[in-house]
């Protein structure tokens, strides 16, 4: 560790390349969060393809929807099972 980011922990402070950093992730994120319905419709068919196998998905009312939660882009999968299939 350099005496310079030693003295920043210590005091609180960042380096200016370090809140770039942070600045350009935060925006990598919120841009990966921003798909388009047809993005989210596909990773929807997706899923419920894969999880057909082992439960009766309600397709109608499965909901799949991204968004940011603190630092980090969620995507949120609301399946709406009918039946566990028992394999």
């Amino acid at each position: 560790m350099s005496l310079r980011t030693f003295l920043n922990s210590i005091t609180g402070k960042q380096d200016s390349k370090d809140v770039a950093k942070e600045r350009l992730r935060l925006v990598l994120v919120h841009d990966r969060a921003s798909v388009s319905p047809e993005f989210l419709e596909k990773i929807k068919e997706d899923l419920i393809k894969v999880i057909s196998k082992y439960m009766e998905i309600d397709e109608e009312n499965t909901k799949v929807i991204m968004h940011r939660m603190d630092e980090s882009a969620v995507l949120e999968a609301n399946l709406a099972i009918k039946e566990i299939r028992r394999v």
